[in-house]
């Protein structure tokens, strides 16, 4: 037990210096983190969607009940995908980091191209680019996949592989991003610039609350999105590490799967969540009760422990149930209905500097320390079994 205990722990500590990015150090004492200042919206966002949405901080129709206490993320909203009413909203055109949300437009645009019976052989090529420490849902070179098995892994893993596989098939990376691009443009959505198809961290690459819920309502508009985003377990096909044989994967949204000791949210229906160092945690979840449906999406909560982004969602989905159909919507998702109601955005270069700011010094994010710390021995025991359960080695992960 002496030996088993020390290896347990020396797990844990190589796990906290991935997710930390640092290397380990025999004897070295543990770093103070520096203070950082709360980053604040910029003073001029766009308006797309309504007058109210481009004004920084908390916005509250009439007759509204009273908000939950504790939402800590830096952007977020809660809207009703059916009508398109904004039913609340905090600075819900800050342009930052999406993480993986971001696939949800990847999604929209390419998904409706293959069929789902599809199949495509992959090659080395069709994985080049991938970004180091990329959530990887296990495509392998050389084996066939057909397309829908790649969209699960996509929406249930996040993986990276299954992106760019996807992506290569539409043309390349390049052709995908000029793609995705072209997408938000037509959907109204003008926060949103991209860079990778897949949501890892980019120099410039951007998105806020507003645009995400766009990407997420129209993806529930196609029968393969809404049926891949509600999955909860699927399985996926193995390799060499798995004797050829099927392996079982669970979606990464935790208020679907309920791993990691987060309950499902009643009623919830998807749709996507992400992480990475420089965007935090971010998350769009809808849900469906007595009728109507809420979607619930927050970008980079403050609180660091490692599952705030769900309880913050839970929290302001309980709150959009009760506001529904009674409270004064302060905006639409209607943004192409909203003609000249742009505001000028910050550059790129100003989002970059945003997104570093968010980040904090030496790239610890919005988790902090503590949460990092705790965040760690999930994602390392977690990855661990997996890799025992499916004979996958284990490793950091950006989803």
């Amino acid at each position: 037990m002496r030996v088993k205990n020390h290896l347990i722990a020396a797990t844990v500590a190589a796990g906290c210096s991935m997710v930390l990015g640092l290397a380990p150090a025999a004897g070295a004492a543990a770093a103070t983190p520096k203070a950082r200042a709360t980053p604040r919206p910029p003073a001029q966002m766009s308006a797309v969607g309504g007058a109210r949405l481009g004004r920084p901080g908390v916005q509250l129709g009439d007759d509204a009940p009273t908000l939950p206490n504790g939402i800590s993320s830096l952007s977020w909203m809660v809207s009703d995908p059916d009508t398109g009413q904004v039913l609340a909203a905090d600075n819900v055109h800050w342009r930052l980091p999406p993480a993986s949300t971001l696939k949800t437009l990847f999604a929209d645009t390419v998904l409706p191209r293959f069929p789902a019976t599809a199949t495509h052989k992959v090659t080395n090529q069709d994985l080049a680019g991938m970004g180091e420490g990329s959530s990887l849902v296990g495509v392998l070179p050389g084996h066939t996949y057909k397309v829908s098995d790649l969209w699960l892994g996509v929406f249930l893993r996040s993986g990276n592989d299954a992106v760019h596989t996807l992506a290569s098939m539409n043309g390349g990376v390049a052709r995908t991003v000029a793609d995705m691009q072209a997408e938000a443009k037509k959907l109204g959505a003008d926060d949103t610039h991209v860079v990778t198809p897949d949501g890892y961290d980019e120099p410039g690459q951007v998105s806020s609350a507003y645009d995400l819920s766009l990407f997420a309502r129209q993806g529930l508009r196609n029968a393969d999105f809404a049926r891949y985003c509600s999955t909860a377990r699927a399985e996926f096909p193995g390799g060499p590490n798995t004797k050829n044989k099927p392996f079982e994967i669970d979606n990464t949204n935790r208020l679907l799967s309920g791993v990691y000791g987060v309950r499902p949210y009643p009623g919830v229906v998807g749709v996507k969540n992400g992480y990475t160092t420089n965007a935090g945690n971010t998350l769009i979840v809808a849900a469906r009760r007595n009728g109507h449906t809420v979607m619930a999406t927050l970008m980079h909560p403050e609180n660091p422990r490692s599952d705030e982004v769900y309880a913050e969602a839970r929290a302001l989905l309980d709150w959009g149930f009760q506001a529904d159909g009674k409270a004064e919507p302060v905006g639409s998702l209607d943004a192409a209905a909203t003609p000249g109601s742009q505001v000028s955005h910050p550059t790129s270069a100003d989002a970059a500097q945003t997104a570093a700011k968010v980040s904090g010094t030496g790239g610890v994010g919005a988790l902090g320390w503590a949460g990092i710390i705790a965040a760690a021995v999930v994602l390392v025991a977690g990855a661990s079994a997996f890799a025992l359960r499916h004979g996958r080695p284990s490793g950091r992960r950006r989803f």
